[in-house]
């Protein structure tokens, strides 16, 4: 249940169709971690007080941001049909293969191919998609839902704390980059759509359901067990999600994009899980300046606090981050990080950023993800039973 903001590394193995994720919804004191599958056999883990386990998603100029506008602009009832949601939002929509060199059994190596999807972020080629899709990869591929392909794409960066990659297709100026909503306006109930390179063999496949979680933390890991990383703040979703679909967009019935998705179930069939779109917004916008890729870092570790919590260990505070180490050789505020500049301690309440109360709209770092290095935040802490407000400068998160 303790929530690292760094130290975190996403590993992927080869796979065809890149494989959903594995991950496991951790229970409100359990520790969250999000241990990452990328093999061609869905892998799986058991959390040992009974967690749901699920797998991964993968088979196998300068440009101004999308206006981020509310995800919830009129009632279903109002809004588009399916079909001509479908039809707005699938030119946005991109397969991505992967080649990768794996060590044969007999010696030598072979080329593996591997898919998953994209969202597109800008006319000239920047591509938003799932770290595990592209990690190790020696060459991409970007197909194009008119069937456009594209040879000519480099990797501008990642952000592994939220299992995110960038790619840029080289040379075009034409392509139609998606709408991107709010997440923190999602509603457990709200309908929605999913639409990704199903199985790495039907492109743009779409699936619709709606958001039945907010603020899920999950588990995975590959089948080896090695490659572990956690994600937390998860839109939880019934949409039929296949291997293939990750990097995918989870969409509102306003054609908006409020969600990646990233990982599904595997002892459970009607759960998976998307990134809200919120928490890559910072990124988004050092990416689309041409600043590459530098997550906004505050160095705190910490426990999200729910009403469940909050009563079992009488805290003041029903909603926040928890300022803590967990264990007794961890620390809550890293040495010489923007939050120990700023006077932040151990047991602190953190409950709101800029005005934003965490819980409502998002944990601390989905939060702290639509912010940049350099920005200052106002933070309302809660200290020995006092309200006070500290000021925050985001340092670049370092690997």
């Amino acid at each position: 249940m303790n929530n690292k903001q760094e130290n975190a590394t996403l590993r992927s193995s080869d796979s065809q169709p890149l494989p959903p994720r594995v991950v496991a919804v951790t229970k409100p004191c359990q520790k969250k971690m999000v241990w990452l599958a990328i093999s061609i056999v869905i892998a799986a883990i058991i959390l040992a007080a009974g967690g749901i386990t699920c797998t991964l998603l993968m088979r196998g100029g300068r440009n101004s941001l999308n206006t981020f506008v509310d995800g919830n602009l009129a009632a279903d009832s109002k809004e588009a049909s399916v079909s001509d949601i479908i039809d707005k939002v699938s030119p946005s929509v991109v397969s991505i293969v992967t080649n990768t060199k794996s060590q044969s059994l007999f010696g030598g190596s072979r080329q593996v191919q591997a898919a998953g999807t994209g969202i597109i972020l800008s006319k000239d080629g920047f591509v938003l998609t799932n770290k595990h899709v592209v990690e190790g990869a020696q060459s991409v591929t970007i197909v194009a839902s008119d069937g456009s392909t594209y040879d000519a794409v480099s990797l501008v960066g990642t952000d592994p704390l939220n299992d995110l990659a960038y790619l840029k297709i080289k040379d075009v100026n034409n392509l139609t980059p998606a709408a991107l909503g709010d997440s923190s306006t999602a509603r457990v109930g709200q309908n929605v759509i999913a639409i990704g390179n199903a199985l790495g063999q039907y492109q743009n496949t779409v699936s619709k359901g709606i958001i039945s979680g907010k603020g899920r933390a999950v588990s995975a890991s590959d089948s080896s067990g090695n490659s572990r990383e956690s994600l937390t703040d998860m839109l939880q979703t019934d949409t039929a999600i296949n291997s293939g679909n990750s990097g995918g967009p989870l969409i509102n019935y306003s054609g908006q994009v409020i969600g990646i998705n990233t990982a599904v179930a595997s002892n459970a069939e009607g759960i998976g899980f998307s990134i809200p779109i919120n928490a890559a917004k910072g990124t988004i916008q050092q990416v689309l300046a041409g600043k590459g890729v530098q997550r906004a870092y505050l160095g705190v570790n910490y426990t999200d606090i729910t009403p469940e919590i909050a009563k079992h260990y009488s805290l003041p505070s029903k909603y926040g981050a928890y300022v803590t180490g967990g264990r007794s050789e961890d620390v809550g505020v890293t040495a010489n990080s923007p939050a120990a500049k700023a006077g932040i301690q151990e047991k602190d309440i953190i409950t709101k950023v800029n005005g934003v109360e965490l819980g409502a709209r998002g944990n601390l770092s989905s939060v702290l993800g639509q912010y940049q290095p350099g920005d200052t935040i106002d933070l309302t802490v809660m200290r020995s039973g006092k309200t006070i407000n500290i000021k925050a400068t985001l340092a670049a998160y370092q690997e």
